[in-house]
């Protein structure tokens, strides 16, 4: 063993704490110093009613526990720290007579049991073994908990209708192993939403690989999607896997999926329907288990019909639709997300900006954003850069945005104001006490407003 190992195993024995329950005093006594022997803290128990009590109140790791005792027999007393422990490891001491018992005590939720007579070696190996399982368990919770946070920075900001839809229809699919087509114009969050079908599904402690087809040129696709042997062509000094081959056993985003050419949307089919890839220049199949989701910009469907576009591919494709809305039709989401983008930039360094000004606030909700989200998130970025002082004002945003009309510019703060009262409302589930309040406004300026923007509850 070497010298990390040993410090490891040291430190664990510190923090172990084993009880000994048995009412034989020689049975209890022998595997205590056993126990205490080899570094552990150990403490005894001569009945099941003192086994309770301390192991309620000591907090011990390990029990040991004598199937047959006077009063409240072994079973019991597993049966009971189960109930409010079940993370405790309980071994069971049974005697030759009594295996059945402690093989009965197995499919209540012992960990073990151990026979009368017993040898030190043999207990040392059972706690070691309990110890090593215990590691690797806190190993993958651990490793789980970081695979988490990495999907916790991928945050969906929209709270309009056609954004709640989307989340709906997300949680839905993830658990399913259907492939899914997003679509979309550039810049409103197609991969962010495929990453979060990802992470809600079964797959998401396995790779999540993006391809983007769109930035490849034809002779590269196959070559990026499939992979290629050695010398399979010019250039090709090494043997390289492919996306799908990287991705398998996750999911693999294929973005600009209606770029590619007639013969990659054969080669394409043919991985979809077999579940199998033939690298370029190679002749065994290689077998892989891949969930995909596509996205595109284009109306496939109408490629479809123009013949540019496999309509066998498209419905493979097209299994599960999920259409991802353009920032102008969900206006409702433009502030939220800016907010979010500068607090964001503001998360990194230690520039205080605390906000937007009013005019600055109207002049994003009114502008189109023809970029969309990614579009909204340079902007902001371009503001926070430049801005000196901690609000920031139009004259900080890029100069497209300052310099475009916007349809319907002077209903903005009516807009602006008739949103902002929806959300709340939203927010408060419609009782109008708490909205006037977060309003601060009264009731009946609030009922005012419901009635002059024609304001009504979800689903009514």
């Amino acid at each position: 063993m070497d010298r990390v190992a040993e410090d490891r195993e040291g430190e664990m024995k510190k923090k172990t704490k084993i009880l000994v329950v048995d009412d034989e005093p020689i049975v209890r006594v022998s595997l205590a110093n056993w126990l205490k022997e080899d570094g552990y803290e150990v403490g005894t128990a001569e009945s099941g009613a003192e086994a309770l009590r301390m192991a309620a109140e000591d907090g011990w790791e390990i029990l040991f526990v004598d199937v047959k005792m006077p009063k409240m027999n072994g079973l019991e007393v597993l049966k009971r720290v189960k109930e409010n422990q079940p993370a405790i490891p309980v071994v069971m001491i049974t005697a030759y007579a009594s295996v059945e018992s402690a093989v009965t005590a197995m499919k209540e939720g012992a960990y073990d049991y151990i026979v009368k007579p017993f040898e030190p070696d043999e207990i040392r190996m059972l706690v070691k073994r309990i110890l090593k399982n215990r590691e690797i368990e806190e190993e993958n919770v651990a490793l789980k908990q970081r695979l988490d946070e990495r999907f916790d920075g991928d945050v969906i900001v929209g709270d309009s209708p056609s954004m709640r839809q989307v989340f709906a229809l997300v949680r839905d699919v993830a658990d399913a192993d259907s492939t899914v087509l997003i679509a979309g114009e550039s810049g409103t969050g197609k991969e962010l939403i495929a990453r979060a079908i990802h992470a809600n599904s079964p797959r998401r402690y396995m790779p999540f690989v993006p391809a983007s087809l769109g930035a490849l040129p034809d002779t590269l696709v196959e070559s990026e999607l499939f992979g290629h042997e050695k010398g399979a062509f010019t250039g090709a000094q090494f043997a390289r896997k492919g996306r799908f081959e990287m991705a398998d056993g996750g999911t693999l985003f294929l973005d600009e999926v209606g770029e590619i050419s007639p013969k990659t949307q054969v080669d394409l089919l043919r991985v979809l329907q077999d579940r199998m890839v033939v690298k370029i220049g190679g002749g065994k199949p290689v077998e892989v288990d891949v969930r995909v989701v596509a996205a595109t910009n284009r109306d496939l469907q109408e490629a479809v019909r123009q013949g540019t576009f496999r309509e066998d591919l498209f419905y493979r494709l097209n299994v599960v639709n999920i259409h991802l809305p353009p920032l102008r039709d969900r206006r409702e989401d433009i502030l939220p997300l800016a907010d979010h983008f500068l607090h964001i930039f503001a998360s990194k360094t230690s520039k205080k900006v605390k906000g937007f000004s009013e005019e600055a606030r109207n002049l994003l909700f009114t502008y189109d954003w023809p970029g969309n989200v990614r579009e909204l998130e340079n902007a902001i970025e371009r503001a926070f850069v430049v801005v000196k002082g901690d609000e920031i004002e139009t004259r900080h945003l890029p100069f497209s945005i300052q310099s475009t009309p916007s349809e319907g510019g002077g209903r903005a703060l009516r807009d602006m104001e008739k949103v902002h009262i929806k959300r709340v409302l939203d927010e408060m589930d419609w009782n109008i006490t708490q909205a006037a309040s977060a309003l601060e406004v009264d009731r009946a300026t609030l009922y005012n407003k419901i009635k002059k923007y024609d304001l009504k509850k979800d689903g009514s």
